[in-house]
């Protein structure tokens, strides 16, 4: 079934006559290159969008998810591409997943950390980035461990000396490859569901063209094409909704 907008769709999701999409350059799983030529799975979606509308697109980046999050709630964005966290459903309006990344642990090499359960101890600090999803999650999951916030999960738990760091796979993977004193723990905290969002504030037709036309992108093989081209393997196309 092809998602077919009406003008009044088009209108609601673009009331400038372009569409803003707000794109993640601090997931690199999701976005790559820079603010003046960005790529990725979801500048692809924005624009496969933007071309359903009949509408131009503009981009609109930031280093963080929680900036991403933050411009739909001032209106400096229609769109978003972030993990569907209760906390975030407050403010926007998700899609099912288009796409599930994994987060994962680092720890020294030395450290008694073998599994997930290991870590929400009294005694261990974990390093996230603040206001990602896996900050908003562990936040919420952690009965024991604190948590500690930073620019960057690893960064943080380097500077700080923590006992764990918390990140998506690749980059945590990726980060760990080029040291020798610590080491990735292999069974994932948290399964990342990322999805495409509006405000809360669009009407529910505008909500089920954006969730129809996402199925539409996963089920046509246009997600797993542009999650190829841009390299990442380590992310899966979300299952229909």
């Amino acid at each position: 079934m092809t998602a077919t907008p009406t003008p009044a769709i088009a209108q609601d999701l673009a009331p400038t006559g372009v569409l803003r999409a707000s794109i993640n350059l601090g997931n690199p799983v999701l976005a790559q290159g820079t603010p003046d030529s960005p790529s990725g799975v979801t500048v692809d979606i924005a624009r496969a969008v933007g071309h359903r509308l009949g509408v131009p697109v503009e981009l609109v980046c930031f280093d963080a998810a929680r900036r991403s999050f933050e411009a739909m709630k001032t209106g400096a964005a229609d769109l978003c591409f972030l993990a569907a966290d209760p906390a975030r459903a407050t403010e926007v309006a998700f899609t099912a997943p288009y796409a599930v990344i994994e987060g994962v642990y680092v720890v020294p090499v030395d450290s008694p950390v073998v599994s997930v359960a290991d870590v929400d101890r009294e005694d261990v600090r974990v390093g996230v980035k603040e206001g990602s999803a896996y900050d908003l999650f562990l936040s919420r999951t952690l009965a024991h461990a604190t948590v500690v916030r930073g620019d960057e999960g690893v960064d943080v738990f380097v500077t700080e000396g923590l006992e764990v760091g918390a990140g998506i796979r690749e980059p945590v993977t990726a980060f760990a490859a080029r040291r020798d004193d610590v080491r990735v723990v292999d069974e994932a905290f948290m399964q990342i569901g990322q999805a495409v969002g509006t405000t809360c504030t669009r009407t529910v037709e505008t909500v089920a063209f954006l969730h129809e036309l996402v199925e539409e992108l996963k089920a046509s093989g246009f997600v797993a094409d542009a999650l190829s081209r841009s390299g990442q393997s380590g992310a899966a196309v979300a299952p229909p909704a």
